[in-house]
């Protein structure tokens, strides 16, 4: 603690370890300290915008530009609808079409691990036709589990055609799908009709019959393509 006395400084400094007060009088020379002298600023007139606000602010990835679609892209309510008359075809090019539109590989947006496709009805189920011997020699082989052996159950495309027709096609674009918790789920994509109605008139699907035998770079798909392309 000091004190300012006649120009003197009482100075009253304290030991800590002999805890003694020791009076020190000093003699405190003062000096003249200039006044700081600060350059006037004009004042600004007018409005003042800030040009970091009108900046757009990129919040994707800087190091990865590539595209990788989200939940919303792969939503159910925002696919397509497509339908494949059955008559008159045959079974493996039709299974491949099926799956192609399905599996959402007609599109530019293709994720192998997203579910980018569509919706596809088949009608005429029971006329679908196969080539060479398959119609008599073709086997379908069926297990229904129950804990013991000999369960099993073979069957012919002739017979199966007759009894379960819808089952002919469904298998067979199951084959083309992936073997995983994606093929499980899109395989439920796949609508298989017998006679020529069904049942999604409400939405509106596109006839994609022409396409079994279309090359792919002459599809509607390769259409489809153009027009993403146009209105980026």
């Amino acid at each position: 603690m000091s004190l300012l006395h006649n120009g003197r400084a009482n100075v009253k400094s304290f030991t800590a370890d002999s805890r003694k007060m020791v009076a020190c009088n000093k003699v405190s020379t003062f000096t003249h300290v200039p006044t700081r002298v600060v350059a006037s600023i004009p004042a600004r007139t007018g409005n003042v915008i800030c040009h970091a606000a009108a900046v757009e602010v990129f919040k994707g990835d800087l190091l990865n530009k590539s595209y990788y679609p989200t939940s919303a892209d792969a939503s159910n309510a925002t696919k397509r609808w497509y339908v494949i008359d059955a008559e008159g075809q045959t079974l493996g090019r039709l299974a491949t079409l099926a799956a192609t539109y399905i599996r959402g590989k007609h599109l530019p947006t293709y994720t192998p691990s997203m579910d980018m496709g569509a919706f596809v009805i088949v009608i005429n189920a029971e006329k679908v036709q196969v080539s060479g011997n398959k119609f008599s020699d073709k086997m379908y082989f069926s297990h229904n589990y129950n804990g013991h052996p000999g369960s099993g159950k073979m069957e012919s495309f002739k017979d199966l055609q007759k009894r379960i027709p819808e089952r002919i096609i469904e298998r067979a674009v199951q084959g083309m799908l992936p073997k995983g918790s994606l093929g499980r789920n899109i395989r439920l994509h796949l609508k298989v009709f017998t006679g020529p109605k069904h049942t999604h008139d409400a939405q509106l699907p596109t006839n994609i019959t022409t396409e079994i035998s279309v090359k792919p770079k002459n599809s509607a798909g390769a259409k489809l393509r153009e027009e993403l392309k146009a209105k980026a």
